[in-house]
């Protein structure tokens, strides 16, 4: 079971990233402090960034000191039951965005080719490109497959 701090320092992290953000919003930019707030922002973020991998480390010591133990298997568990949900909607998640990209680009890319046929090259990058959303999809969870 997580601890206290475990649970709460990530929240503390990301308002520690956030906070100047709003703050920017609330009184606004301009060009003479908007250096001085972007340094603010990154060196915010930088600080945070090393609280969090210092107090990874110690974690990360932990679980070498037990990588001596053997792999235990997933199999038949409600990890391998999530492994199969991800990949499955890894898959239908791109699909359907893909299947929306393409409904719209199709037709703009059919009426383009018809007023010139000289934009066929350009316009069936822009279908190929909404299409690659899927198969980025199904290679994502090729992966998660070969991890179960």
């Amino acid at each position: 079971m997580l601890s206290f701090v475990e649970m709460f320092l990530p929240l503390i992290a990301v308002v520690l990233v956030i906070c100047p953000l709003f703050y920017m919003g609330k009184k606004g930019v301009n060009a003479k402090n908007a250096k001085h707030k972007l340094i603010a922002q990154i060196s915010i973020f930088a600080g945070v960034f090393a609280l969090a991998m210092v107090f990874q480390l110690n974690g990360m010591v932990a679980l070498a000191a037990e990588g001596a133990n053997p792999v235990v298997s997933i199999v038949g568990t409600n990890a391998q039951g999530m492994g199969f949900l991800a990949a499955a909607l890894s898959t239908s998640c791109s699909a359907i965005g893909a299947g929306i990209a393409v409904a719209a680009a199709a037709p703009a890319a059919i009426g383009a080719i018809s007023e010139n046929s000289d934009n066929f090259g350009k316009a069936i990058i822009f279908v190929a490109l909404g299409e690659g959303v899927a198969i980025y999809g199904l290679l994502i969870s090729i992966l998660i497959m070969n991890k179960l």
